[in-house]
């Protein structure tokens, strides 16, 4: 059995399509989209219907697949000042985006994680986050003890795979005797690396197999569509996604921790203050 998990497709459409040719030629049985299908990127709708459309596919909530339902019914679980705060422009649009297609509620069924169980090999457990909080990371930096209670769990029998994705960074490492994989991103890396990031999960006699891919695309039809499709005019967290496309790194949550310490406002003045400060992050 070869599985290919995949996360952070954030609305790219173009890397998606590149990730599921690679993942049909390199022998993928089964998908399994670990979160944060929508948002950040112009092709919210398109990405869901493909992926609805196929047979193969199996769920887990992510953090941006939940955003976008609770900002639309305006949920009490968010700040009540970020539906006034201009800043959440992109957020707004996509939600609009997904519900006029119809399928803005459909992440509502999607479980928080998933477990696999392959007789003979060790038991495997994915989530966006963690099965705690898909706003949890998982990777090599993850504490020792969270690792040891993500892994063994009162009552159940251990896993010896834990899988993420949200940190939009692949990980293959071993700590306390469990596996630690995190998918990477499809549509959105922080690595430096542009390229559309999944992962192949094989079961072999000799135990669980798992290979990071990158798969390279052309990333221009993207970076059209923000202009095109009316995201660019949403104000400046469209910027900052699609520049986080350009670059390859993240910058919208380093923005952001930036402003909340400093106590500024989210504005296109602060943002040129902290690429400033931060030129290592700048766009060309």
């Amino acid at each position: 059995m070869r599985l290919a998990v995949l996360a952070d497709i954030h609305g790219n459409a173009d890397a998606l399509r590149a990730v599921l040719r690679d993942a049909r030629n390199q022998g993928a049985e089964r998908l399994i989209v670990n979160g944060d299908v929508v948002n950040r990127g112009p092709d919210s709708v398109e990405v869901l219907r493909t992926l609805l459309e196929r047979t193969d596919v199996t769920f887990t909530l992510g953090n941006h697949d939940d955003l976008l339902r609770l900002w639309h019914t305006r949920s009490a679980n968010l700040p009540a000042d970020w539906f006034t705060d201009p800043f959440w422009g992109a957020t707004a649009w996509s939600a609009e985006q997904l519900d006029h297609a119809g399928l803005l509620h459909v992440p509502a069924s999607w479980p928080m994680f998933l477990d696999l169980h392959q007789a003979g090999l060790s038991a495997v457990q994915m989530a966006h986050g963690t099965r705690d909080h898909y706003r949890e990371s998982l990777s090599d930096r993850s504490a020792p003890d969270r690792i040891a209670a993500l892994a063994h769990r009162p009552g159940e029998a251990p896993y010896g795979v834990l899988i993420g994705s949200h940190i939009h960074r692949p990980v293959h490492a071993t700590l306390n005797g469990v596996l630690i994989l995190n998918t990477g991103a499809v549509g959105a890396p922080a690595t430096g690396d542009p390229r559309a990031q999944y992962l192949l999960l094989t079961a072999t006699p000799q135990g669980w197999e798992a290979t990071l891919r990158a798969v390279p695309y052309d990333r221009r039809g993207v970076l059209r569509r923000f202009e095109t499709s009316g995201l660019m005019r949403t104000g400046l967290s469209a910027h900052i996604f699609r520049d986080e496309v350009v670059t390859a790194r993240s910058l919208y949550t380093p923005y952001w921790a930036w402003t909340e310490r400093a106590g500024l406002p989210r504005t296109h003045a602060t943002w040129a203050q902290f690429l400033r400060q931060h030129p290592d992050l700048e766009p060309v």
